[in-house]
């Protein structure tokens, strides 16, 4: 049988790669950050110029980008860009990209490719729907925006980037209704996906949480 897979889908700044790290971590697991694979791709087509309606080029650049992930940070050839791709240029290009199919088809295969033993956690946008439809457990987890800019701005603040929460408010509420009205993947939770607002709860109290759904599923050898 496939490892088994926890898929936490969820809008920007909802908490799910904190989250997913997390259980990752608890269960021995690997961890896939879909996101980031989106966002590498924002940003190399950024530095080469591409347009974003530019599908075709934007597909191949998808396929053919040297992208290596290494104790929690992200190279392109070989160049540390992590701190690159928190910017929020990068991120709502990202959000643009993710509309092409082309490019989501390309990412597909190398994101299935995490999936190893003894089992993986994947965060994303389409990790339940599209991506590990035979999740052993999905989560969509989301919090309010004005609890997620704020989250936004401490990340940021912290990483020494001017921001502004107004801004950040408004970007998230539109790379939302983007993400949710496109016609590929859309942001959705799967019909089966067990919903949670973390808006009020702690990292630590979600991370118990789905830790324990998990365990449920495990137990009743659903998994």
């Amino acid at each position: 049988m496939s490892a088994p897979v926890i898929a936490i889908d969820g809008p920007s700044a909802s908490g799910k790669g904190t989250v997913a790290q997390r259980v990752a971590e608890r269960l021995g697991f690997h961890y896939l950050e879909s996101g980031a694979l989106y966002r590498l791709v924002a940003l190399a087509s950024l530095r080469e110029g591409i347009a974003a309606e530019d599908e075709t080029h934007l597909a191949a650049l998808a396929a053919g980008l040297d992208a290596t992930f290494v104790d929690g940070r992200k190279l392109i050839s070989g160049q540390d860009v992590t701190d690159a791709l928190t910017d929020e240029a990068c991120a709502n290009r990202a959000s643009v990209v993710a509309q092409r199919p082309a490019v989501r088809a390309a990412l597909l295969a190398r994101q299935r490719g995490f999936r190893k033993a003894p089992g993986l956690v994947a965060d994303g946008r389409d990790m339940g729907t599209i991506v590990f439809p035979d999740a052993a457990l999905k989560v969509f987890l989301t919090a309010r925006v004005a609890v997620r800019a704020q989250r936004r701005y401490n990340q940021l603040k912290q990483k020494g980037i001017d921001a502004n929460i107004a801004t950040l408010s408004r970007d998230l509420d539109e790379r939302d209704r983007r993400d949710a009205a496109r016609a590929v993947a859309p942001l959705a939770p799967a019909p089966d996906a067990l919903q949670l607002d973390s808006s009020d709860l702690s990292i630590g109290e979600v991370v118990a949480l789905i830790l324990a759904w998990y365990r449920d599923r495990t137990q009743r050898g659903s998994v």
